[in-house]
């Protein structure tokens, strides 16, 4: 089947995690057919990877960030938890938060599964997973585990 309505996007990188999380375009060596001469241009994921990478990037964008673009309900509201306490109430204020702004994704359909853990080692962090199953597919594709990070 194909994915071709999953899209196709510039491949994101993690640059570090550092009280948010910041990426850069990728990039990779071409090869100029017929020269020795290499160039750089820019990664792309696509189909399933890229449904994954644009999720992730919709939770970690907060919500009217791209209202000047066009975009008033594009990301979440997961950034006004920074700062509290991991405890239950605030785990179960990050799963709705993520199924609100998943709503909106138009790739996914179906019920989403969701596990929001604390991070078995630091007490401000918590792991986040996703279980989604694409538009037009039979089978899901799992996001993550990552990591929110909550405060100090």
């Amino acid at each position: 089947m194909s994915e071709r309505h999953l899209l196709t996007d510039i491949r994101l990188e993690l640059l570090h995690r550092r009280l948010r999380p910041v990426y850069r375009a990728a990039m990779r060596d071409v090869r100029v057919p017929g020269t020795p001469e290499r160039r750089i241009d820019l990664d792309v994921v696509a189909g399933r990877s890229n449904l994954s990478q644009a999720i992730v990037t919709r939770l970690l964008t907060p919500r009217g960030e791209l209202a000047p673009l066009g975009h008033p309900d594009y990301g979440s509201l997961l950034h006004e938890l920074v700062g509290r306490q991991n405890t239950d109430t605030t785990r179960n204020l990050i799963k709705l938060y993520v199924l609100d702004a998943l709503r909106l994704e138009p790739r996914i359909e179906g019920g989403i599964e969701l596990d929001v853990l604390a991070h078995p080692t630091t007490r401000s962090r918590v792991d986040i997973t996703l279980n989604v199953r694409p538009v037009g597919a039979t089978d899901r594709v799992t996001i993550g585990p990552f990591t929110l990070e909550l405060g100090p």
